[in-house]
């Protein structure tokens, strides 16, 4: 159950890590963001939809 809760935590940074860089990128502009926006957005998904279902088997392992 710790390794769960270590496992979405780190999931969580490093959803907001490339959320920030998708910030960034697209407050720059430029070629970075056309050729990285989409791609970032798409992982910053997918890390998201996984800290959330981390989170969901942690609190599904807390109550069994």
């Amino acid at each position: 159950m710790k390794i769960l809760l270590i496992l979405a935590a780190l999931l969580a940074i490093v959803t907001l890590a490339i959320l920030l860089v998708g910030v960034a990128g697209m407050a720059r502009g430029g070629d970075f963001n056309k050729k990285y926006g989409n791609k970032l957005m798409r992982w910053r998904v997918i890390a998201q939809g996984a800290t959330i279902l981390l989170l969901f088997l942690l609190a599904l392992a807390a109550t069994a």
